[in-house]
């Protein structure tokens, strides 16, 4: 591990925390992390492991077995388990943001008290389902329909690139309800994996991240009791508050696999001779290293200190903004950079560092891409409070 260049303060029971999952990574995670990939297999290794040690659902309160803990402590395992396993980390931003965020902050008591346990107790990675194959960034012009039948709720519609469809016991689905037109007609139901009427049909094949599916969820006629309506219309904005934990979430994943990168180009700098010396005592080896190192610590700072202000709420909308855009596009250079560093060996299979380019990829396109969060930032820049360039 190589050391920060700035130094973080961090609590005694944060460190403890980050060296746990830094010894969970680097002892089980990385000599696994290639099979996930390779396989295309979801790490249900990972997640006993991940469960055993209250690692899953971390931010939840403690009634429902969760540690208590705040978003920094959550960024701080995505962060360690993502330096040698993109998965493990994406699997640990699910667990403890988004789908289930919003369950947590938004539910009833007996929607948490249903649900959260499924992600402390049994490893439940709940989805969160808002894509749809006409409706991407523009994700109130979403046509899944909710009808309201007596004591049920009524769905149709179809989701797109939907992470864990197929694996996950629990969709948040955003729908439209009673035809409503435009985001006031949002909301979100809870809907079990096992609702009669939700299928999951075809799965992506996905360029990188492919021990986590992304899949198609269909919804004909699916049927929910009233009790599992999570939000009603008029409360999108809500919900996409609870989806920035999500993307500070994926700013994290996106730090961790830089980080791992670097560590990786770092030692491989060090023991790799050409021309009778080191190839890390070359100058120009030396300045690429130092650019990346200095590159992942700016998007570090930025995301912890978001994570420090969220405190145990949901963190700042434009803040997690820049963070992921800086993040991304940061883990896209970094990782590229160390399979330079690497040669011709980088671009084998057999180095992990290959996998953390294809890993890194998705982030500048999955939850939100860095073209739609740059016009946030500019909003609060220009002090705009309309949608209209979100």
């Amino acid at each position: 591990m190589t050391q920060p260049l700035v130094a973080f303060p961090l609590s005694e029971e944060q460190r403890r925390l980050q060296e746990l999952v830094r010894g969970l990574a680097d002892s089980t995670f990385r000599d696994r992390a290639a099979r996930w990939d390779e396989r295309e297999e979801y790490p249900w290794e990972n997640i006993k492991d991940l469960v055993q040690h209250n690692l899953m659902g971390m931010t939840f309160p403690v009634e429902y077995g969760g540690r208590g803990g705040g978003v920094l402590e959550a960024v701080l395992a995505i962060e360690a388990a993502a330096r040698v396993c993109g998965v493990t980390g994406r699997i640990l931003v699910d667990s403890n943001f988004g789908a289930v965020g919003a369950i947590a902050h938004y539910g009833t008591e007996a929607q948490k008290r249903a649900f959260l346990p499924l992600v402390t107790r049994d490893g439940d990675k709940p989805a969160i389902a808002i894509t749809e194959p006409n409706a991407g960034s523009a994700a109130a012009d979403m046509t899944t329909a909710a009808m309201r039948d007596g004591s049920s709720w009524v769905l149709n519609g179809v989701k797109h690139w939907i992470t864990g469809a197929g694996v996950s016991r629990t969709y948040v689905v955003f729908c439209r309800f009673d035809g409503i037109a435009g985001a006031p007609g949002v909301g979100a139901l809870i809907v079990p994996s096992d609702a009669p009427g939700l299928t999951v049909k075809r799965r992506e094949r996905a360029m990188g991240m492919r021990g986590i599916p992304e899949g198609e969820v269909v919804l004909s006629d699916c049927r929910v009791p009233s009790e599992n309506l999570l939000v009603g219309p008029g409360g999108f904005s809500r919900l996409m508050s609870a989806y920035n934990g999500q993307r500070l979430g994926a700013s994290a994943v996106a730090l961790g696999l830089a980080q791992g990168a670097l560590e990786a180009a770092v030692a491989y700098a060090g023991k790799r001779k050409q021309f009778g010396r080191a190839i890390g005592t070359f100058q120009g080896l030396r300045w690429m290293l130092a650019d990346m190192a200095m590159d992942v610590e700016s998007a570090r700072q930025m995301i912890y200190r978001t994570s420090q202000n969220a405190g145990t709420g949901l963190p700042d909308q434009h803040a997690v903004a820049a963070c992921k855009v800086a993040a991304s596009e940061m883990a896209i250079r970094v990782t590229n950079q160390a399979l330079q560093v690497f040669g011709a060996k980088g671009y084998s299979r057999d180095c992990p560092v290959e996998r953390m380019v294809r890993d890194a990829r998705m982030f500048t396109i999955a939850g939100g891409t860095v073209q739609m969060l740059r016009n946030l930032v500019a909003n609060r820049l220009l002090g705009r409070t309309d949608r209209a360039a979100d």
